[in-house]
């Protein structure tokens, strides 16, 4: 049983054979960081990869479904206090969710500076989008959401000297290509009309900020649980967006919010922030950051499925043959070798 004073630790590291002690000592520390060192271009095999990719696929779907939820709170709550009441309610659930997997409550993390970082560059992501919208419109943003992957790419390189092989580079941008065919609806005079401005320029870099989560995971993870490390990174958010939303939250009328808002902010809070922030720290410890990311490409093909589904309708034969391609290209990443 782990003292009070430990952090919680992985019973086992799904890529490497040796246990992971469950220490918070300072050896303790400093082995996890040693490993997490020596793990940093060593990716997952078998059925953890398979895992991995999963859960890559499954952040991709609870994303997409978010935008849907998400617009049926828009009209009642600005972004900056819709954001810090999310993460908020998303601690929350994964304070309980440690609580009743170790039984006691959890203790602060041994350099706690790690997800300091980790939920600025998040803070900075969501912040910079809602300021960007403010300027520029969705279709521009989501142009510049494609780079995402590719960005991370590189950062995992720079970071963990991760080597892309060519043909997941090959894949990536493929996929890219397909999801701004799909942003653009199809339009070729649409696309190259495209113009970088100031609200494309501030939201890129938002996007460097969500492209380094990935690689920062694998580098700065000591062996934590992943419940545990989610929580801490949640938390580490949810200050950043706090100190940032005060002004807007403290104006909310709790009372009078409609109870359609109250289910889209469980839902973004429990499924859109908790249960995506530990899929992606799940894949990111199985796979290399160029390929954890990548699934993002599939939120527009979700997206088509979902509102096709609800009845809203469906998008053109040429939109939906992008998406196809986007699919395809990141079937064929999957199974191409991590480097």
């Amino acid at each position: 049983m782990q003292s009070l004073d430990e952090p919680m630790m992985e019973e086992t590291n799904p890529i490497s054979d040796p246990a992971v002690s469950a220490g918070g000592t300072a050896e303790g520390a400093a082995g996890g960081a040693t490993r997490a060192k020596s793990q940093a271009t060593t990716h997952a095999t078998g059925h953890q990869k398979l895992l991995g990719h999963l859960a890559g696929l499954a952040f991709a779907m609870i994303i997409a479904g978010s935008f849907s939820i998400g617009h049926l709170a828009a009209p009642h709550l600005s972004p900056a206090a819709l954001n810090a009441i999310r993460f908020v309610l998303a601690a929350l659930v994964m304070l309980g969710v440690n609580l009743a997997l170790f039984g006691k409550w959890p203790s602060l993390p041994p350099a706690p500076w790690r997800f300091a970082i980790i939920g600025g560059m998040m803070a900075i992501y969501f912040l910079t989008m809602f300021i960007a919208l403010k300027i520029t419109n969705p279709v521009s943003t989501g142009a510049v959401f494609t780079l995402i992957p590719l960005i991370s790419a590189g950062l995992g390189w720079l970071l963990l000297r991760q080597v892309t092989g060519s043909v997941v580079l090959a894949s990536l941008l493929i996929a890219a290509a397909g999801a701004i065919w799909v942003i653009f609806n199809g339009d070729p005079q649409a696309i190259l009309g495209f113009r970088i401005g100031r609200g494309e320029a501030i939201f890129f870099i938002g996007c460097v900020g969500h492209a380094a989560v990935a690689p920062l995971v694998r580098l700065f993870n000591r062996g934590e649980h992943g419940a545990y490390f989610t929580l801490c990174t949640v938390t580490a958010t949810m200050v950043w967006l706090l100190l940032a939303g005060i002004g807007d939250l403290v104006t909310v009328d709790f009372a009078a919010l409609p109870g359609i808002v109250w289910l889209a902010i469980g839902y973004l809070a429990i499924f859109a922030t908790a249960g995506t922030f530990f899929l992606v720290q799940y894949a990111s410890m199985r796979l290399p950051a160029s390929k954890v990311l990548s699934y993002g490409y599939l939120t527009p093909f979700f997206i088509i499925l979902i509102e096709g589904a609800l009845g809203h309708g469906w998008v053109a034969a040429s939109v939906m043959a992008g998406a196809l391609v986007t699919a395809l290209a990141l079937a064929v990443m999957a199974f191409a070798p991590d480097g």
